[in-house]
């Protein structure tokens, strides 16, 4: 790890001055990404910029339909939130299944989704559950955040401050976690509203992507047998030490009909 400027503001305006004046400075959520690259030396900031002291990035709202977490919000706080659990508890759910307790209790929801590895969970949420990402310029729907293999559609200097999630009528996520790490070898999250269907898979591709084929299945018939014999093509899928592409591809057809009955109860 090389010496950097270590700073830790308590507003965004001063987040953005510090961010205009840096060489190249990195923002620390909960540094479960960040810190390893540091030991690695396969990050050199000129300064690191912690976010932990702006209170307004966290904090979880559930207003009528629509719930609000900040990007400070810890993942245990979203798994251990109530009202959360009454408004879509398959969020909930999803939160409690990321890493180990160490994990929950440092890891960030705004932190996971700009890092976006294609391992991760709340892809699967935020894109799955309609959110919308807030930043400190804008606000960016979900089907326009992920982009590419760790790539999102932030600028330099933007922050996510927020992620805004529709609440659906039911919603399920189905995971088949690696054992070691807990990363999805492949998750699906799926949420039922009143006109249309959801389906985002997560670790099976170098981004979080919808299956539209299953999407339509489910809008006419929410039911498993309704996607029992849809099959997602490997073409595109990713092949590593843990799962080949083929299998990938089997699992989504299975950790998707586990989402559409977790969604049933």
């Amino acid at each position: 790890m090389r010496a950097f400027n270590y700073h830790r503001p308590t507003s965004l305006e001063e987040i953005g001055r510090i961010l205009g004046s840096a060489t190249d400075a990195s923002l620390l959520a909960g540094g479960q990404s960040l810190i390893p690259s540091l030991k690695q030396r396969l990050a050199e900031p000129s300064d690191l910029v912690d976010l932990g002291g702006v209170p307004e990035l966290a904090g979880i709202r559930v207003d009528g339909g629509e719930v609000r977490i900040g990007a400070m919000t810890r993942h245990a706080d979203v798994a251990a939130s109530k009202e959360l659990a009454q408004s879509i508890p398959a969020l909930a759910a999803l939160a409690d299944s990321i890493g180990d307790h160490q994990v929950r209790n440092r890891g960030t929801l705004g932190g996971s989704i700009a890092n976006n590895d294609p391992a991760a969970d709340y892809p699967a949420a935020v894109v799955g559950l309609d959110a919308t990402v807030e930043t400190n310029q804008r606000e960016i729907p979900a089907d326009e955040f992920f982009v590419d293999l760790f790539d999102t559609a932030l600028e330099p200097g933007e922050i996510v401050t927020a992620v805004r999630f529709k609440a659906p009528e039911a919603a399920g996520y189905g995971k088949f976690p690696q054992p070691a790490s807990r990363f999805a070898l492949v998750g699906v999250m799926v949420a039922r509203y009143a006109d249309s269907v959801r389906v985002a898979v997560t670790g099976a591709g170098m981004c979080v992507f919808r299956v539209p084929e299953m999407e339509q299945a489910l809008t006419s018939d929410f039911s498993e047998d309704a996607i029992r014999n849809i099959t997602i093509p490997a073409d595109d899928l990713n092949t590593d030490l843990h799962a080949t592409a083929a299998y990938r591809a089997h699992l989504v057809g299975v950790m998707a009909r586990k989402a559409v009955a977790t969604a049933l109860g």
